[in-house]
């Protein structure tokens, strides 16, 4: 099992930044993969960014280049840094880890942090 415990999520107007954090109950270092996805209302949730325990990223097109995946290993925590927001940004955001459990790969869910982009 996982626990994950995200911060960071408001209300910014347009142009502006927040990051936000996950913590997880288990050392991040040895997970399969972790990053972030995001739900507008009614849309289907979305990625935004993720890493795999080999390096390798995916990040979405529309949030290149304004958008920071980083990782703090001491403390078991990860962030999105979000730069020049756009009110198409404004959705729940969740970040996520995979990790073996019990043998398989499970994914895991923080509880989301709602992000509001107006003016």
């Amino acid at each position: 099992q996982v626990q994950l415990v995200e911060s960071g999520g408001g209300l910014v107007q347009p142009g502006g930044s927040l990051r936000l954090s996950c913590v997880s109950s288990r050392s991040i270092l040895g997970l399969n993969e972790l990053g972030w996805y995001r739900q507008a209302p009614g849309q289907q949730r979305e990625l935004v960014s993720t890493v795999t325990h080999g390096g390798t990223t995916n990040t979405a097109d529309s949030v290149k280049g304004r958008f920071i995946l980083s990782r703090d290993n001491t403390k078991n925590t990860f962030y999105l840094q979000m730069n020049s927001l756009k009110p198409e940004d404004t959705a729940v955001y969740y970040c996520n880890v995979k990790a073996v459990t019990a043998g398989r790969v499970v994914a895991y869910w923080g509880q989301g942090t709602q992000v509001t982009v107006s003016s």
